[in-house]
């Protein structure tokens, strides 16, 4: 049965949770809490323990530290319970390439002992337009179908938790937007999605966002409170010779980061009087320069320059 839960409209709700292989802690004393219907948005550079945390949630790995609940469960004692709600896609597309798109989801829903799987099967294929390829081999897809196929494979039990490991990497730009119209529709539905992903724009669409480097949460919250939370002036400037004016930039005291934006550079630091005193010193007539929000991309790799390496 669950635990008691004082918020039944919390999905996930856990507090201190760590995990360490050997003597590295890859997640470091995570409180998080992510309610019912939410598409929340986990970012972070590869090796920062956004994977390790997910497996932790849907019970394929136990916590060293910490407490608390997924879908009502226990994470460190009811993980079996946790693994028949939840739906997880991994970075690789799972599924058995000999086999058809109908008998790799008739193989997964045999697994979960869906009832009534032939109508299960035909309602998943249905419902992710693969009726009409149902009898083609999975190893024979492009990348696009292989992740209608994977997210089939992930809803065919009826989750209330849709766990979603980068699951957009490799696939094309029609492709990633159909599957994020198809991840709104869930979660208005009432399904909760908790994805990872370092595409900056698929991160905008979640309802919250997470930032995860080298195992510490290093902010969440709306985009809106992340952005203003991370206290970054950016400017922009277009002109002649823009390489040049980055490396004279680069290094200067107030100076961040300079980071080519197609035909301009956006130049952030934390310490917007600093900053504007290192603009001073290159302004010239022939360059534009505009006060700009920053975005998600700048705030991200600020945050990633300022985060210590705990493998370093």
């Amino acid at each position: 049965m669950p635990v008691a839960n004082p918020s039944p409209d919390l999905v996930i709700d856990v507090a201190g949770i760590t995990k360490r292989f050997g003597t590295k802690t890859v997640v470091n004393a995570i409180d998080l809490q992510v309610r019912r219907g939410e598409i929340f948005g986990f970012l972070g550079p590869n090796g920062s323990g956004k994977t390790t945390f997910i497996r932790m949630l849907c019970g394929l790995l136990t916590p060293d530290e910490g407490t608390g609940t997924c879908l009502g469960y226990d994470v460190r004692s009811q993980q079996v319970e946790i693994k028949r709600h939840v739906g997880y896609m991994t970075q690789k597309f799972s599924y058995y390439e000999d086999l058809s798109i109908r008998e790799n989801l008739d193989f997964v829903a045999r697994i979960y002992g869906v009832p009534d799987r032939a109508a299960a099967v035909q309602h998943s294929l249905e419902r992710l337009g693969l009726e009409k390829r149902s009898q083609q081999l999975a190893g024979q897809l492009s990348g696009g179908w292989k992740q209608r196929l994977a997210l089939a494979a992930c809803l065919i039990h009826s989750p209330q938790l849709l766990l979603l490991d980068e699951p957009t990497a490799g696939v094309d730009p029609k492709a990633r937007r159909e599957f994020w119209d198809e991840i709104h529709q869930l979660a208005a539905a009432g399904l909760t999605v908790l994805i990872t992903t370092h595409y900056m724009d698929e991160a905008e669409r979640c309802h919250r966002l997470a930032y995860l480097a080298y195992g510490n949460l290093l902010t969440h919250g709306t985009l809106d409170h992340v952005l203003t939370s991370a206290k970054l002036t950016t400017w922009s400037v277009s002109g002649p010779d823009l390489q040049a004016m980055a490396a004279r930039l680069r290094g200067t005291p107030g100076v961040e980061q300079v980071v080519a934006f197609g035909n301009t550079l956006h130049v952030s630091g934390r310490d917007a009087t600093a900053l504007e005193t290192a603009i001073a010193a290159v302004r010239e007539p022939r360059h534009d320069w505009k006060k700009i929000r920053s975005g998600l991309e700048d705030v991200f790799i600020s945050l990633m320059d300022e985060a210590r390496d705990n493998f370093a």
